[in-house]
């Protein structure tokens, strides 16, 4: 690995400046390769009828996320201030909309990620190390038999135990968070690693096999509906791939290095997330697969079969590993939106306060923190991971758009990779998804809009706070 100097240049944000492009690298991988990679196999084998569309639905949903990265490489050229997709929409279509971005990420993406991320952490021990359920006599209670903030005390307790512990190790300098970073992604990687091979290994050795991927005719329509359905949930697995741009004001040299670090990061999520789903179509076939519950997790029912009893205990490991490395790099970048919203008058003004001697948007970071706990607590995963990809899509599709606007206007005038054909594709992409979502979910797209429409009089409010 590149050992990268210890040299802290301050941004005019009074952020420093020392995430050089390894680390940055290794925080966008970190933070897509959390959960999704172990648990979606499971939900997409149901939604289509043939491996071969499986890998499909990955491959495209990392193509669509690669043109992304090209994107946002265009956008980056614009400003070297933190806040990433905030600021690119702020410059382009001003205040409000990239308000209504930053208050989804608030109430949605970044928070709704953590939180989900640090319940499936606690799940992970709970797997391995059983935990107490102190408030087990409540679980029932329910507010409007929706919300359960009882049940499972146990894994919400460690989970919120988590989300605070990471805080405050943020909060102290970016660079420990860095490094833990490093340590946990570059372990991940080579836990994947070894799950591929012996998978692999397994399926080459015994008759049980799964056969070619290919083997089988496909037949009937191409179901152009489960296949969207199923990139969903690898959309899910992409996440977090744009968070490096949050931090651009810590980042060295972030014109150049905020899009590699994404290209670079997404290029290797994509490749071990195909081998990764090839090797557990190999292991199981689709029918088994789509036949896991959703209790269970389809890792470690490969690894179960592959490895015995040890290999259900270190997939448990592994996404252990992964979803609380996952969880520190969300922590890392989601509050750095916050702050930068606070810095237009947009957003809670204590959360611009820097942190004097660690030099970190440390308000940010504890509002984060608390509303995460709170859903958390609200036990709403399930509905929040289909919610975190309607949002983020929306404004992708917004950005691509920002990004034909502002190169006809002339105001970038470096060359964009694939433009304009790529934020075409997005943009015609984007909506598929949306309208294929509203149509198929549509309460989801509700709690969506009806999000978005509750930040207005908070939009208001700041804005006056801030006059």
């Amino acid at each position: 690995m590149v050992k990268e100097p210890p040299v802290a240049v301050e941004a005019k944000s009074g952020l420093n400046r020392v995430v050089g492009l390894t680390t940055g690298i290794l925080l966008v991988a970190g933070i897509m390769i959390g959960s999704g990679a172990f648990k979606k196999i499971a939900p997409m084998a149901q939604a289509l009828n043939h491996e071969s569309y499986i890998l499909l639905a990955w491959i495209v949903a990392g193509i669509i996320t690669m043109f992304g990265a090209f994107t946002y490489a265009g956008l980056a050229t614009m400003t070297t201030e933190t806040g990433g997709v905030y600021e690119y929409l702020r410059i382009i279509f001003g205040d409000f909309t990239a308000f209504l971005f930053g208050w989804s990420v608030f109430t949605i993406i970044g928070s709704g990620a953590i939180a989900a991320l640090a319940f499936v952490f606690a799940q992970s021990v709970n797997t391995l190390i059983p935990l107490p359920d102190p408030l087990f006599a409540m679980k029932d209670l329910s507010l409007g038999s929706l919300l359960h903030p009882f049940a499972d005390s146990g894994i919400k307790i460690l989970a919120i135990t988590a989300i605070l512990l990471l805080t405050w190790l943020n909060s102290r300098g970016i660079r420990k968070g860095s490094i833990l970073n490093n340590i946990v992604t570059s372990a991940k990687l080579l836990g994947i690693l070894l799950l591929i091979v012996a998978g692999l290994w397994y399926a080459s050795g015994t008759a049980a096999t799964n056969g070619p991927i290919t083997a089988g005719p496909i037949e009937g329509a191409f179901p152009l509906g489960g296949l969207f359905g199923a990139m969903l949930s690898a959309l899910w697995a992409y996440d977090g791939w744009a968070n490096i741009t949050y931090m651009t004001g810590e980042i060295k040299n972030p014109k150049r290095n905020v899009p590699l670090a994404i290209m670079g990061g997404v290029a290797l999520a994509m490749t071990l997330y195909v081998l990764l789903n090839y090797t557990y179509m190999k292991v199981l076939p689709l029918s088994s697969l789509a036949a896991i519950g959703p209790n269970k997790i389809a890792a470690a029912e490969i690894g179960g079969i592959v490895m015995g009893r040890a290999g259900s205990v270190i997939i448990a490991c592994l996404i252990m590993i992964c979803t609380f490395g996952a969880l520190n790099g969300c922590v890392i970048s989601y509050p750095r939106v916050y702050y930068r919203m606070a810095q237009e008058n947009a957003f809670f003004k204590k959360a611009a306060a820097i942190h004097p001697r660690h030099k970190t948007p440390y308000i940010a970071l504890v509002i984060s923190a608390i509303w995460s706990c709170v859903l958390v607590i609200s036990g709403t995963f399930d509905q929040l991971t289909d919610l975190i990809i309607l949002t983020s899509y929306l404004f992708f599709g917004f950005a691509a758009w920002g990004l034909i606007k502002m190169k006809r206007k002339g105001l970038i005038t470096s060359r964009v990779i694939g433009y304009p054909v790529i934020p075409i594709v997005i943009i015609l992409f984007c909506a598929g998804l949306i309208v294929n979502t509203v149509l198929n979910q549509w309460i989801a797209s509700a709690w969506t809009l009806g999000v978005m429409l509750v930040g207005i009089p908070f939009y208001s409010y700041f804005r006056k706070k801030g006059a």
